[in-house]
Order: structure tokens, then sequence, then C-alpha cells
């Protein structure tokens, strides 16, 4: 847990958590906090948690979970209103185009594949998405890029990254020659900042990467 409160409860997740249940019937990280609140604070019968966003299975970082519906419900306005700052860390294996840098594509989703497109031009099934980086460290062999996301789109940071040619480590799906041992992928929510949704104050929440030897070599 990074942060917790009436309202709120942060956690870095791992990679390989899922954050809400789906097919596989694996565990969500959702239950698991369900039942550290239910144990921590003896709470008997069904433990409210309300799920405001997600990071893609393979990633890893912050989630933020509502513990009140009023919480559950400003929250959703925040995000929907794009009032929510987003920064993330990526280890790439090329170089970017340039040392910062905006990319704007158009990302058409297939369903069937669970894969997005980024087109570089606007299309009629495309939705816009934009993302802003800068190069924070290079390796013999890796970059490690800091990336601020303002639209939330489906694998934005994967697919938009793979177009430039800057395929995030292990991600085989968006081009990465090799996959993680563990299935993970390096991308990492790094930080939140918005305004708490009850107590009206800024909250900005920091989640550190997962313990390996290359996040430890970039940071």
């Amino acid at each position: 847990m990074i942060y917790e409160d009436n309202h709120l409860i942060v956690v870095n997740k791992r990679p390989g958590d899922i954050v809400q249940g789906d097919k596989t019937g694996d565990t969500p990280l959702s239950e698991v906090v369900k039942a550290y609140l239910k144990e921590k604070y003896q709470k008997p019968g069904e433990v409210f948690l309300g799920v405001i966003h997600r990071l893609d299975r393979p990633t890893s970082g912050i989630v933020v979970f509502a513990r009140t519906s009023k919480a559950l419900t400003r929250m959703n306005a925040l995000f929907k209103a794009k009032e929510v700052h987003k920064t993330y860390w990526a280890i790439v294996q090329n170089p970017p185009p340039a040392e910062s840098g905006r990319l704007v594509h158009w990302l058409e989703r297939n369903p069937k594949q669970n894969k997005s497109y980024a087109r570089p031009g606007e299309t009629p099934n495309g939705k816009k998405a934009v993302l802003n980086y800068r190069l924070m460290r290079s390796l013999d062999r890796y970059h490690l890029l800091q990336i601020e996301i303002e639209t939330g789109r489906h694998h934005q940071i994967r697919a938009q990254l793979s177009s430039c040619g800057c395929s995030i480590k292990g991600d085989l799906k968006y081009g990465s020659p090799r996959s993680n041992p563990d299935g993970s992928i390096h991308l990492h929510a790094r930080e939140l900042e918005f305004i708490h949704p009850v107590k009206k104050t800024p909250l900005k929440v920091q989640a550190q990467p997962p313990k390996d030897a290359l996040w430890d070599a970039c940071l």
C-alpha cells in the first residue's frame, strides 16, 4: 500500500496482477485489497471497493481504488475530465527520435487481438492519442523514458512507442524481439497527481518500479 485514508487506497501493482476479475479466473487485485481492508478494520459483511481505473496485466505501478461510493463517483469524474496527471516510466530498446517530444496518433483498437494500432493521421474508427516523452537515461542497450499522457487510450503508450520504433522491453505484442521471463513488460505507472475527491487538497502518489537488474541500472 502506498497511500490510504477513509476514501481512497493506492496500491503499487506488481506485473502479472490483474486489477479486476476476467475470464482467466485469477484472483484480481481488487479482491486482495478487499481482503486486506476486511481484516485490518475487522469489517463484517461485504467490503466496498470501487475500481476507478486499470493497468495492463504485464504493467506495474500505481492503481487507485475508492473506499466509498462518493469517492468513486468523484474520482471517475476527475479521470473523465482529464484532471488526473499521469506519469509513466518505460525502458525501450531503441533510442527515441529526439531527446524529448510529443507523439500524436489515432489509435484503432482490435478487440479480437486485444491490440491497438497507431495511425499517423485521423481515421474513421480511430481515437486521438497524445503523449509527451523525455529521455531520462541511456545505457548500452536500453533507454529510460519518462512519459506523460494527455489521453487514456487502450494500450496507448505501448502502441505509440512501438510506432516510432521504440518498443518497450519485453512487449512481444508491440514489437519487442523477446519477452521477459516473468511475462512482464518494462512499463511502470510512476506517479499520479490530482485533487483529493473529498478533502479537496492536492495529492501526489509515487510508486517504485519492481526490483530487477535493469530497473536498478536505469535508476
